[in-house]
């Protein structure tokens, strides 16, 4: 997973102040899956991923590559 929505993560749960705990509740997700998400686990669900993100107002999504 790129290491850079796992920083967002992590920093956006600071800001607002957030366990990862209180994360995983307000998302519908699971701690662990809170816990791997910030560590970077290259293999989570996208799905979920987004559920996490919705709270920040973003989301993953399919980008075009520069000059394709």
């Amino acid at each position: 997973m790129n290491a850079l929505i796992s920083d967002f993560i992590k920093e956006r749960r600071k800001q607002l102040r957030l366990t990862q705990p209180e994360l995983a509740q307000r998302a519908g997700v699971g701690l662990r899956f809170v816990r791997e998400l910030e560590q970077g686990k290259e293999s989570v669900r996208l799905d979920k991923v987004n559920q996490v993100l919705a709270l920040f107002g973003v989301e993953v999504g399919v980008v075009k590559k520069a000059g394709e």
